[in-house]
């Protein structure tokens, strides 16, 4: 009689590993899914959890296959060809990324994920209307999700269709009004169409919580400048500077809204001109 390695056991392994997972800490996660499949090599839950628990240590390849072994005992798990695409996006080879988002939605037409990475994949190739078109798919199956209507406003901010990129951070921060990267994106928006008074109440509130973020001043002093005050652009920029002085003086010389300020001193002396 088999005592030990019993399916308590196994049970026990699962729940650790499952634990382990939800607190981030993927590699402990591997070695406990390891004793699971030694046990019981076609166990479905851990080989999928153990394939995304190397693709978030980026072992790529060794996350592909495990993907591979779950796809061989049900070729219409729609989630391993999304993950493997995901594995396979990382690894570089855009055709096999592609290729698994398209087999993903094929056995599973209502898989908004892999909508979602194929917009992505897209937009990386610079097919940014045909990624619109794949992210507005993945929109209309989880409209309460944020993360494809907020990389669709990414995408149209872009490529300059900043009304329509600013309506859907709007969207995206008004069903989800902890996500401060749409409201700080709503912000450079506002900014775009030059409504920098409004830019700059939003950049504010942001700014009452995170006070250090270098992205948020920067911008700030941006719309400062737009607006002709050039005191509080430059003491902001001045800030901006001490915190990523190589990013943001690359970021102020091709700016254009700086180029007024370009016969300063100090402008001239903070980015060293």
């Amino acid at each position: 009689m088999r005592l030990f390695g019993s399916k308590d056991n196994l049970d026990d392994l699962m729940y650790n590993a499952m634990s382990l997972m939800e607190k981030n800490q993927p590699k402990g996660a591997i070695t406990l899914f390891n004793k699971i499949l030694k046990q019981e090599s076609e166990n479905v839950t851990a080989l999928f959890n153990k394939g995304l628990a190397l693709n978030q240590i980026k072992k790529y390849s060794d996350a592909i296959t495990c993907f591979d072994k779950l796809l061989e005992m049900n070729p219409k798990d729609a989630q391993a060809f999304n993950n493997k695409g995901i594995a396979s996006a990382e690894m570089g080879n855009i055709q096999g990324a592609s290729e698994c988002y398209d087999k993903a939605i094929e056995v599973d037409p209502k898989h908004a994920a892999s909508y979602f990475n194929k917009g992505v994949l897209l937009d990386k190739l610079q097919e940014h209307d045909e990624a619109i078109q794949v992210l507005d798919k993945a929109i209309a199956l989880e409209p309460r999700k944020p993360n494809a209507l907020f990389y669709k406003g990414i995408i149209l901010g872009k490529i300059k269709r900043h009304e329509e990129a600013l309506s859907c951070f709007e969207n995206v921060h008004k069903n989800n009004p902890s996500h401060m990267d749409a409201f700080f994106h709503k912000g450079i928006e506002l900014a775009e169409i030059c409504k920098h008074e409004k830019a700059i109440e939003i950049f504010d509130k942001i700014l009452s919580k995170h006070k250090d973020n270098v992205n948020i001043i920067y911008a700030k002093s941006r719309s400062h400048a737009a607006l002709g005050n050039y005191l509080e652009s430059l003491e902001l920029l001045k800030q901006a500077i001490s915190k990523n002085s190589k990013v943001i003086r690359t970021w102020a010389k091709e700016e254009p809204i700086f180029k007024k300020l370009n016969n300063n001193e100090q402008f001239k002396k903070l980015l060293k001109m």
